[in-house]
C-alpha cells in the first residue's frame, strides 16, 4: 500500500507550466461572515431591540424608572 504511494509520488511531475503563468485572484463579494446586507440589517435591528428591552428591563427590576399604573 505505501509501495504504492510513493511510487505515484516518484512519477508524478508536480510543476506544470500552465499553473505556474496562471494568476490566483479571490472574487469580490459583498459579504461580511456570509450574508447579504438585508441579512446583515435585520440582524443588527434584533441586537438593537434586544438591547431595548434588556436595558429596559434592567431598569424596572433596580427601579430606576417605574410603570405609570
Amino acid at each position: 500500500m505505501f509501495e504504492d504511494f510513493r511510487q505515484q509520488a516518484v512519477e508524478d511531475n508536480f510543476e506544470d507550466p500552465e499553473e505556474q503563468n496562471q494568476v490566483f485572484t479571490l472574487p469580490r463579494s459583498n459579504r461580511i461572515l456570509g450574508m447579504t446586507p438585508p441579512q446583515r440589517f435585520v440582524l443588527a435591528v434584533m441586537l438593537l431591540m434586544m438591547t431595548i428591552i434588556l436595558s429596559s428591563l434592567c431598569l424596572l427590576v433596580t427601579e430606576r424608572i417605574v410603570p405609570p399604573l
